[in-house]
């Protein structure tokens, strides 16, 4: 008698007990980390692929916001990616030096007046004439926080924020097409997902500059970022007083086509066009 009492009530103790160790286990998946640097904000695998997948779709349509593709970036680069780069950099001398310097480039560590001041064909130079072209700043870089690991958090920094020596030492405008072409040679040296997908922007081109990618721009940026050196591992900072030249023959990287010029000539070309086919309106009509 005393154990048909018990039982029932050990076995709604135990369904109870199972019930809310269940719902504590869910709760715990649902919850976040603490942070592990300052700035961090550490993020549950839903959490982070439905920020994946919103930053990919809505800088699709807009490429400009800066701030979605830096988090696209972040949350595809983890756990694979971002350590194979991080590893890159502790295969090199250079790279373990950055490494362990952890310089940063922002317009107090890239003085512009200082950089004006060096040779004309020079890195630094060059960097700050491409910076006045574009009217772009090198403190646009927004700082990362979605990363876990505090190294490679770092390494992904870095990489956003020699972003613009790329544009400077390849020329690329940052337009759109300039931009999907260094996105699509950044792919092919570092294999960062967040340039693959970027190259979905091509969808947003006119006909004449789809074909323009297709036909030279992508297969410039594969065949370049396939054959050159790391560039994650050139330290920028020493590199300012170099001919600019000789830095592109080092890391085995070519010039593409000036995308400005080819843009120009089109235009050009277009209003011979329309010009030539006013005057035959006009003859006819004549």
């Amino acid at each position: 008698m005393l154990t048909s009492v018990i039982t029932p009530l050990s076995h709604s103790v135990f369904v109870s007990n199972a019930a809310i160790g269940g719902f504590v286990r869910l709760f715990s998946v649902l919850n976040r980390s603490p942070p592990k640097y300052h700035g961090h904000v550490p993020l549950t695998r839903i959490e982070r692929a439905t920020l994946a997948v919103g930053s990919a779709a809505t800088s699709l349509f807009n490429p400009r916001r800066g701030d979605l593709i830096a988090t696209l970036g972040e949350t595809t680069a983890a756990p694979y990616f971002i350590y194979r780069l991080r590893d890159i950099m502790l295969a090199s001398p250079t790279g373990r030096r950055i490494l362990h310097e952890r310089p940063r480039i922002t317009s107090q560590t890239m003085l512009t007046q200082r950089l004006r001041s060096l040779p004309v064909n020079s890195v630094g130079r060059t960097y700050a004439s491409w910076l006045e072209r574009e009217g772009v700043s090198p403190d646009t870089r927004s700082e990362v926080r979605y990363i876990d690991n505090e190294e490679c958090a770092y390494v992904m920094q870095r990489y956003r924020e020699c972003h613009d020596f790329y544009h400077a030492l390849t020329g690329l405008p940052i337009m759109v097409e300039g931009e999907i072409a260094l996105k699509a040679f950044e792919f092919a040296n570092t294999l960062l997902p967040m340039a693959a997908l970027s190259l979905f922007a091509v969808t947003r081109l006119k006909p004449v500059e789809r074909a323009r990618f297709w036909q030279i721009y992508l297969p410039w940026a594969l065949t370049n970022g396939l054959r050159s050196k790391e560039i994650i591992n050139v330290y920028w900072e020493e590199q300012l007083d170099r001919d600019v030249d000789d830095l592109r023959a080092e890391l085995g990287i070519e010039r593409p086509p000036d995308l400005r010029e080819s843009r120009k000539a089109l235009r050009e070309q277009a209003k011979v066009e329309k010009e030539k086919r006013e005057r035959s309106r006009g003859r006819s009509e004549a």
